[in-house]
């Protein structure tokens, strides 16, 4: 028995005897005769289960019955692998185990089977030169190159996972932004890394690999060193723990981009060694797999970033506001924003444009104000602010007339139009107001486009603020109990309840500084309206016919200031008096004669009602006693609770006594009521300014009488009251004198 070769340190010979280090797989050649039919190789054949061949310890010295049992179990600190044998030689692969720990030799005598094939005699061979001795396997290596080596692959172990968690952690995309947004250092940083970056496979290749290659490298190291024991288990799984997992992770945690940038020519380094194994698999992950894809957030998930990260980031409260309500501009509808019909400041389309109206325009403090027709829902136009800049309030234009002029284009949108889409068409410039609708099916009728409201670009820019725009015109309400006269806001939040009610008003400014004198102050008509009042007072009413008033004294009965007269309609208070021309059982002393506008009428206890318009008058017998009451017209009598649009004290002064009793012991109680339904332009005379009229005409019949409109034209001169009283005494008195004079 010899071994097929020797290697120093593990197999040799010494004094005639073969030792065999521990741990050690060799080949032993056995020679002799008949080797082939001694059945040697057993009834397995070579290699297999029944291979007749095993060594036992040289301590043991069994009896006769027991070395067949020793021989057949064999010793499992030396295992028999295979056999290649001829009737001469045989040749055995035999594998050494590890000694036990308090053990450093042990000998081992050979035994074979005998007796051809099929026997089961055993044999051992008690010679030396069947002798076979294990021994514990020499240390080559000294402590500090086992320890270096140790400390070495646990290094390379960390920079491989520094070099995997640093580099593969960094987004293709978050390294675009760093270099693009990030301080100098990041930005360099960044601009070294991304040329490595971009190949995202043939890297994770090369660290992957290096990573593996080195753990399994310091296991089999350890299991060198300390044989297989739970010890080295123990110890690889530390090292490969705190050092190659542990370490890594808390330092690229923080430290990631720095390291990755000084560590990226070792990168290099090792993808280069590795590019024969690496390249080719990341070829085929790339033709696999496509191209790496980056972490991008949705608009939602972006939004719920910036609140959780709002501790750490330099955003104020305003500037996340902003970005928060960008991101959700898409997603809120035009009805969410908008201000109800209801709330919105119009004009109807029958408007004058005189002082009262763009006073109103003035005071509401916007630009852009919608033109209704009939009923609030009919918008028909625009009338922006700054086309009234060369309108004249003393002309009293009718609206009509110029918003036709400038034919302002409107601009519809749905309920449901997203923002972001109303807000592409704010900027294309087809305006900065839109009216928005829905199409209304429900019922039996047909469908038809409703209005809900309008929206405007400060809607939209308060909702990408997430704060009210306030201007030079607004009051902001801070008290608890809150009425919006503008818009309810709601805040649609995790659970849905948080309400926020903004309450928004306009300054009332004062315009009064800018109306002309009382003199002046007028309401004005055309001459063609007024010819036409003219004629129609003169033919068609009997109190005002020449028999009882002159043509020439009723027109400057007409041109006296306060006799035109206007009034608005208020369609939210159109039951006050300020609305009624007439009031049924109140006693007025007023006629009235409508130029322009539509009233109501309300007769009898039954309530019938009809719409009067312009050409109609009312209150004839409120002029007695000066007129009989024969001559009451078919459209008699009507009577105002009005409102001096001057001056509201004048009120009770013009329906005051006089110092006439006759005047004052009779007034007119009328047994029906006027209503207004539009804005109207009406004639309104008391019973003093006729009865000076006809006063007045009686003195210009007299001979006796100089100029006898001189009363009336400086009654016009002075205020009203008092030139009522004045005229009515210079009238008085002229009347007396011509009764005294004639024969």
């Amino acid at each position: 028995m010899r071994p097929d070769s020797t290697a120093a340190g593990t197999v040799y010979l010494e004094g005639g005897l073969l030792k065999v280090a521990e741990a050690t797989r060799f080949t032993l050649r056995l020679y002799g005769t008949g080797l082939r039919r001694s059945g040697l190789l057993g009834d397995g054949g070579a290699g297999g289960p029944g291979l007749g061949l095993s060594f036992v310890e040289v301590s043991e010295d069994p009896a006769a019955d027991g070395e067949q049992r020793l021989c057949q179990e064999g010793s499992s600190d030396i295992a028999v692998l295979s056999s290649n044998l001829t009737d001469r030689w045989a040749l055995v692969e035999l594998e050494t185990m590890y000694l036990r720990k308090d053990e450093t030799i042990k000998s081992f005598w050979l035994c074979a089977r005998v007796g051809g094939r099929g026997a089961h005699d055993w044999l051992r061979f008690g010679s030396e030169d069947f002798q076979l001795v294990l021994v514990a396997r020499e240390q080559t290596t000294s402590l500090r190159y086992r320890i270096l080596m140790t400390v070495l692959f646990v290094c390379l172990s960390t920079l491989f996972s520094i070099l995997n968690i640093s580099l593969l952690a960094l987004d293709p995309v978050e390294l675009r932004v760093i270099k693009n947004s990030g301080t100098e250092k990041e930005k360099k940083y960044s601009e070294q890394i991304e040329s490595v970056r971009k190949h995202g496979n043939y890297l994770l290749c090369t660290l992957m690999l290096g990573d593996v290659l080195v753990n399994c490298s310091l296991t089999v190291w350890l299991c060198e060193m300390f044989q297989c024991t739970w010890l080295t288990i123990l110890v690889c799984t530390c090292c490969i723990f705190f050092f190659g997992e542990i370490l890594p992770h808390a330092i690229c945690s923080r430290h990631g981009l720095a390291l990755a940038s000084k560590t990226i020519w070792v990168t290099k380094v090792f993808m280069f060694i590795a590019f024969p194994a690496s390249y080719p698999i990341s070829k085929l992950l790339d033709a696999i797999l496509h191209q790496q894809i980056s972490n991008f957030y949705t608009r939602e998930k972006l939004i719920e970033m910036l609140k959780v990260t709002d501790p750490y980031h330099d955003l104020v409260k305003q500037e996340l506001n902003i970005i928060e309500g960008a991101l959700e501009l898409r997603n809120k509808t035009v009805e969410d924003v908008l201000t109800p019909l209801g709330d919105c400041f119009m004009l109807s389309s029958d408007s004058i444009l005189d002082f009262a109206t763009m006073s109103e325009i003035m005071q509401s403090g916007y630009t852009r104000i919608p033109v209704y027709e009939n009923e609030r829902s009919n918008i028909v136009d625009i009338l922006y602010v700054k086309d009234l800049a060369f309108v004249d309030p003393d002309d009293s234009m009718p609206l009509v007339t110029m918003t036709k002029f400038y034919c302002r284009p409107l601009h519809f949108v749905f309920h449901d139009a997203k923002l972001d889409l109303v807000l592409e068409d704010f900027k294309k410039g087809k305006s900065h107001l839109a009216i928005v609708q829905i199409v209304n099916d429900k019922g039996e009728c047909d469908p038809f486009y409703e209005v809900l409201g309008i929206v405007t670009l400060e809607d939209i820019i308060e909702e990408i603020i997430k704060s009210e725009i306030l201007d030079e015109t607004d009051i902001y309400s801070s008290t608890m109990e809150r009425i919006s006269r503008r818009r309810v806001f709601f805040h649609n939040g995790a659970d849905n309840r948080s309400k926020i009610i903004a309450h928004r008003e306009r300054k009332r400014q004062d315009f009064s500084l800018f109306r002309s004198s009382a003199t002046d102050e007028r309401t004005k008509i055309s001459p063609q309206l007024l010819l036409a009042t003219h004629r129609f007072l003169a033919t068609e009413v009997e109190p005002f016919k020449s028999t009882h008033i002159s043509d020439r004294i009723l027109l400057r009965l007409l041109k006296h200031p306060n006799i035109i007269w206007e009034l608005k309609y208020d369609g939210g208070n159109k039951m006050s008096p300020d609305q009624h021309l007439y009031q049924r059982n109140k006693p007025v002393d007023y006629f009235a004669l409508i130029l322009q506008g539509k009233v109501e009428v309300e007769i009898s206890k039954e309530g019938l009602k009809f719409e009067n318009g312009a050409f109609t008058y009312y209150g004839v017998p409120a002029l007695y006693p000066m007129v009989s009451s024969d001559t009451r017209s078919p459209n008699q009598s009507f009577g105002m609770q009005w409102t001096d649009p001057v001056n509201r004290q004048e009120r009770t002064e013009f329906a005051g006594s006089t110092p006439q009793q006759s005047l004052s012991s009779y007034n007119y109680v009328p047994d029906y009521s006027v209503r207004l339904l539009t804005d109207i332009q009406f004639v309104k005379i008391t019973r003093m300014q006729y009865a000076n009229a006809v006063t007045a005409t009686q003195l210009e019949n007299s001979p006796q009488t100089p100029e006898p409109d001189m009363a009336m034209t400086e009654s016009t001169s002075k205020d009203p009251t008092t030139s009522i009283f004045t005229e009515t005494t210079n009238l008085s008195n002229g009347k007396k004198r011509v009764i005294r004079k004639s024969p």
